[in-house]
Parts: structure tokens; sequence; C-alpha cells
């Protein structure tokens, strides 16, 4: 009986495959719409996945544990702050950062930087000899940036404790200015005297080239760092002043916890010492934004979650209209071979037989346009990759889910035309011309 079942089977497949070959115009423009949508699942999770995996390295970059103070920052945004009411907020000072600094007790180290937050930035050319770079961002960190931003070194050191207190003229060069002065010709950078901008500085260290969103060129790397005294003295603390609606600094408080305290706990000592220092009531709500690598990262996943949640909804409109397609196509198939079902019912074939023929044919043509769909989705990630540079993923669960995709839609939409066509009546069947 299992031997039977299996040569119907076979006896199926085989006259399925050989209804498509003999009608390839119509069977390829049958599944064109499963292609389609099958190609932008496939095709679309593939970079998606590879930006979502750059993004996360990005992150990983800056370590779990580091919390980032702001005056306001992406996170008010995201919860539906009014840049209006942001800008009422008191900028940052160097006082909050040294109040943290001598307060606190779960914290390992303060950074305060100067030019890399929301605010006015200074921007300076850094020249070596005959070559120059183009103007990039100059910051002005404590000892421990390095150790926060966790971007690799090429060359050297960070500066010390005793350069930032003697506000020595120190300079950490990124991975771009260090490329354009001294990498083309291989020379050794350390102890070198660069001009950035108009004041001389002794090159201490080179950083390593870091990670960026989909590996674009972002001008991740286009920046020097010099101590924040230096950088005070130099350029002083700048504030900018937005029409009537108040002024903005560039000031940026980051904390690493200690060892053993989670940053949750060290978030709750900050906000305390802050709202002190900022004199706010109880009832107030907090006048500055704090936030952490992983509320970042949550943030951003919401954002691709409901980007791959409307990619599937639109390749699934695709699916739809080729499903319609299917159905058409098959209803049309089983009125052209009517007299071939009576032939089949009065020789002996059941229902059950009949129906699950037709459906295994829209199940054929769907799933073969599913693994076209999957095959060029695949082709379209890689070349993107291949002319950009930008990361993709191919995951194997994103081409189980275009092949069932593609299935279901051929067996959910060639049910009708498979149940009109096991219902035929053997004799009316015979007599159709």
């Amino acid at each position: 009986m299992a031997a039977i079942r299996l040569g119907l089977v076979k006896e199926v497949v085989a006259m399925a495959f050989e209804t498509v070959r003999t009608n390839k115009m119509r069977s390829g423009l049958t599944v064109l719409g499963i292609v389609i949508g099958i190609t932008a699942i496939v095709g679309m999770t593939a970079l998606i996945r590879g930006f979502d995996q750059s993004i996360r390295d990005l992150f990983a970059t800056i370590g779990p544990n580091t919390i980032f103070v702001q005056r306001f920052g992406i996170t008010d945004f995201a919860n539906g702050g009014e840049i209006r009411d942001l800008l009422k907020r008191p900028n940052l000072t160097v006082s909050d950062a040294r109040a943290l600094e001598t307060q606190a007790t779960t914290l390992q180290y303060v950074d305060l930087e100067l030019g890399g937050s929301v605010g006015p930035a200074v921007q300076q050319r850094v020249f070596y000899r005959t070559l120059k770079t183009r103007p990039v961002l100059v910051l002005g960190t404590s000892e421990f940036f390095a150790e926060g931003t966790r971007i690799p070194f090429r060359e050297g050191r960070f500066f010390n404790g005793t350069e930032l207190q003697y506000r020595k003229n120190v300079v950490v060069l990124a991975y771009g200015p260090y490329e354009r002065l001294f990498g083309d010709s291989g020379t050794d950078p350390i102890g070198k005297t660069v001009r950035v901008g108009s004041q001389r500085f002794e090159v201490v260290g080179a950083f390593n080239k870091r990670p960026t969103p989909g590996g674009f060129n972002l001008n991740a790397d286009d920046f020097v760092v010099i101590p924040n005294t230096t950088y005070q003295r130099i350029y002083g603390l700048r504030v900018a002043r937005i029409g009537n609606l108040g002024t903005i600094s560039n000031i940026q408080i980051s904390a690493v916890a200690r060892e053993g305290i989670s940053p949750q706990t060290a978030m709750n000592e900050i906000e305390r010492i802050m709202r002190s220092r900022h004199g706010l009531k109880l009832d107030q709500p907090d006048d500055f934004d704090m936030f952490t690598q992983d509320s970042i990262l949550k943030l951003y996943e919401r954002v691709s979650q409901a980007v791959l949640f409307a990619l599937v909804v639109i390749s699934s409109i695709a699916l739809m209209v080729g499903g319609i397609g299917v159905m058409a196509i098959m209803s049309i198939s089983v009125t052209e071979r009517t007299r071939e079902i009576g032939v089949r019912k009065a020789l002996g074939a059941r229902r059950a037989e009949i129906l699950f023929q037709f459906l295994m044919e829209a199940a054929f043509l769907t799933s073969l346009g599913g693994i076209l769909g999957i095959g060029l989705g695949s082709g379209i990630g890689l070349l993107v990759h291949l002319i950009s540079g930008f990361p993709v993923s191919l995951p194997w669960w994103s081409f189980a889910i275009g092949l069932g995709f593609s299935s279901s839609v051929g067996l959910f939409f060639g049910l009708y035309p498979a149940f009109k066509a096991s219902r035929l009546d053997p004799i009316e069947a015979l007599r159709y011309e």
C-alpha cells in the first residue's frame, strides 16, 4: 500500500513538472509575482541583516558599561521630545563633570568631552610639512577617551593625566589624518610635530580604522583628539545661540561604572548628583539625557524591526498578486483538462488524488518561483556587496521563509481550483468538448 502511495506521489509530481514544462510562458508569467515578492524578502533581509551586524560591531567598540550624559540626545527625540522644550534645558558644564568625578562612588572614571556633542564644533586642517588634510573635527577629552571608545591603536599611545593637567600640546590622530599625512609615505608619526590650524602639536599616537554602519565612509575617522584642558586654553568653551530659543554648548560627559557595579546603579547615582546640581524638585523631570550602548541599540532594533515588518507587508502584496495569478491559471487549467480529469476518474482516481494532483501543480509552480526568487535575492545582495562593500548576511532561515511562503501561497490559492477539479462529475467531464 505504501509503495502504491509513493508511486502515486511520483506520478503526480512528474505530471506537475510536465505541465510546467509544456507551458513555459504561461508558467513564467504565473509565478512572476511570486519571484518578485521572494526576491524582495531575501534581498532586503540580506541587506538589513548585514547592516544590523555592522551597527552591532560599531556599538561593541563603545562597551556596554559606558554611560553618556548630554543636555539632550536621540532618546529624547525618540520619546517625543520637542526641540523648543529641550533647548530650555541648561547646558552641561565642566563643573558637572567635576562633581561626578568627586562625588560619585560607583564610577570608575568620568570623561569630559568637548566638541563632540550637539553644538558648535571646531574643525581645522592638520599640516605636516607640505601635506595637509581636509578640515577635521577637533575633540578635547580626558585621558580616558581611548578606554571608553575602545578605538584600536595603530601607533603610539593616548595622552596621560600629566599631559592633561599641564595643558600640553599633544595630539592623537584618527585614522583619516594619520593615513593622509603619514600612512601613504610609511613615516612613523610618533614624536613628529604637526599643526592643527595655527597651533603646533606633538603626535603621541594614532588610531586605527573604526567600524562604520554599513561600511560606508561617513568621515568617522576624520578627527584629532587633544587634552580638554588644552582645548579650553586654545578654543575656549564654545556656545552658540539659536535664535530666541537659547544657547547650546558642545559638552558631553561619559562615565564607566566600577567593576561589579551595574550600569543602572551608576546611572541612578549620576541622576541623583545631576538633579541636585540643577536644583530640580521631586516632581520635575530630568533636564538632561542619559543613555548607554544598550538603550541606543534597543532603539535601533525597534526601527529595524519596523522596517523589516514594512518590507514583509509590501512583499506580501506581491505574493498575493502572484497567488491570485496562480488561482486564475489553475482554474483555466482545470477547464482545459476537464476530459483528462473525467478519464482519470473513470479509471478509478479518487477525489483526494485529483485534489492532490492539482495542489501539487500549484505548489510546484510557486515553489519554483520561490527558488528563483531566493537565487535572485541572494544575487542582488552579493552584487551590492561586491560593488559598494555594503555588508550582507544570508541566513539559512531567510531561504526557508522564502520557500515556505512561496509553497504556502501555492497551496492556499491552488485550493479552490483543485477542489473544483476533484468535484467534477466524471460523466459530464467525459462529455466536455
